[in-house]
């Protein structure tokens, strides 16, 4: 299965695969809006095999085959200061 991979402008460190290129009429419009524009960057197989380095490829393919796109949101960043530092003094 191919994706085509885009980034949005106006989300960092957000993602939308799409199963056929160009496909935006799949994203629902809200989701469109709070997108802005998307840039293309990367075509890729999504086979069985692929690893991908923030995606489970098989989720990515179950999404891509029931909806025609996935949303990669940025990692979660911890914030340091809610960690639990303990009482060692």
């Amino acid at each position: 299965m191919q994706a085509y991979v885009y980034k949005s402008l106006r989300k960092p460190d957000t993602y939308v695969y799409l199963a056929q290129r160009d496909d935006f009429a799949r994203l629902p419009e809200p989701l469109r809006t709070q997108l802005g524009t998307l840039h293309f960057v990367l075509e890729v197989a999504l086979t069985p095999e692929r690893k991908l380095a923030r995606e489970d490829a098989a989720v990515v393919r179950e999404n891509l085959a029931l909806r025609g796109f996935h949303l990669q949101f940025p990692p979660k960043v911890e914030d340091p200061m809610l960690e639990d530092w303990g009482t060692d003094a």
